[in-house]
């Protein structure tokens, strides 16, 4: 886009009574920013949910004045810009209704051919929760995802430090402008974090720090990636609400269980009971969920052999399969009496034989 075209975005998003939702009506019913900015009030009136609050100070030059101020900050700093009708704008966040109209990037994301997951869970994280992060990204380094975070205390730099121990690349979703860092002792993570991924923000380097940005700022950890993985909660957390956040995209959420006695369980026990989360208990259940591919050269070898030694359970999902021919995941579950959490783990014990092969949309059948 034009710096032109950038200015008007800008001094659009800055209308206070004016979120991502109704900037993107007013949008798309007046073909841009800029348009929407010279319409006349008396026709943006005539538009299906706007009245006069919504476009209230919708004209003042003060926006104008605010979005130069800003401009002049992100050219300083080399700040990358995504507006949402653009290529680089993020595929997934596209489909999100009140996903950023701009959206203010640092480092070097790259989020071509990858997987997009988000890792998030409480502040207060046990060593429980921290080994199996830590495990669940070691395992899934192998089909290389782009690990998405909120750069906050506890699970989230739990995860995106994994992340960089194993290459992988890992965005920090902030809920401040790029002109500052929160909390600012892992400020000695910004180099390795921007050197491999980096940060995105649909804040203002203006935008004063209120607690408030925290929630908003879960939108964009939700709508970034295909699924959502809560680690550790509490009953109540800004986990949870990215959770729910996630549920109402259609993406996939899976929550760890815990001992009904942890405090720190609660929220994904919760999640897990009321059938807003996959329960996840293996690390390779999210591969399988997702129907992740490996690549050829990270496949391991697996020679077909005449006679392979099959367990009690592996003979029953094989017997079914030979029947079937080719089923869905939750179908197999159903049909074999195997948890889901279980019949991943067992699958890819299959694969590894040479007996099945997964296949798109969740399925599987024998070779």
């Amino acid at each position: 886009m034009t710096e032109q075209d950038l200015i008007y975005a800008l001094a659009l998003q800055h209308v206070p009574k004016i979120g991502a939702t109704t900037a993107k009506k007013l949008i798309n019913h007046c073909g841009s920013a800029e348009a929407v900015l010279k319409e006349k009030r008396a026709n943006l009136l005539k538009i299906d949910g706007i009245g006069t609050i919504t476009i209230k100070g919708l004209f003042d030059r003060i926006h104008f004045e605010e979005a130069e101020n800003e401009l002049r900050f992100i050219k300083d700093n080399n700040i990358k810009v995504h507006y949402f009708t653009d290529d680089s704008y993020p595929e997934k966040l596209k489909h999100c209704i009140d996903g950023p109209i701009v959206l203010f990037q640092s480092g070097n994301i790259n989020l071509k051919n990858q997987p997009l997951i988000s890792i998030v869970g409480t502040r207060r994280i046990t060593t429980n929760g921290i080994a199996f992060c830590e495990k669940l990204v070691e395992v899934l380094s192998a089909y290389n995802p782009v690990i998405v975070s909120g750069f906050a205390y506890g699970t989230d730099i739990t995860a995106q430090k994994a992340a960089l121990k194993h290459n992988l690349q890992t965005i920090g979703c902030l809920a401040h402008g790029l002109n500052q860092i929160y909390p600012k002792v892992h400020k000695k993570y910004v180099s390795d974090i921007e050197n491999h991924g980096g940060f995105f923000t649909d804040f203002w380097s203006t935008d004063a720090f209120d607690r408030n940005n925290f929630l908003k700022r879960n939108r964009i950890i939700a709508g970034l990636s295909e699924a959502t993985i809560v680690i550790e909660s509490a009953e109540k957390g800004g986990s949870l609400v990215t959770a729910d956040i996630a549920n109402s995209y259609n993406r996939e959420v899976f929550a760890v269980p815990g001992r009904v006695t942890d405090s720190q369980s609660v929220g994904c026990n919760n999640l897990i009971k009321f059938q807003k989360a996959h329960l996840l208990s293996n690390p390779l259940d999210v591969a399988y969920l997702l129907n992740w591919q490996l690549e050829d050269e990270k496949k391991p070898t697996v020679q077909k052999q005449l006679f392979v030694e099959l367990g009690e359970d592996e003979k029953i999902i094989y017997n079914f399969l030979k029947e079937k021919g080719k089923e869905i995941l939750d179908v197999i579950a159903l049909e074999c009496n195997i948890p889901t959490y279980k019949l991943a783990g067992i699958l890819l014990n299959m694969e590894l034989k040479g007996v099945v092969r997964p296949l798109p949309g969740k399925q599987f059948e024998i070779i």
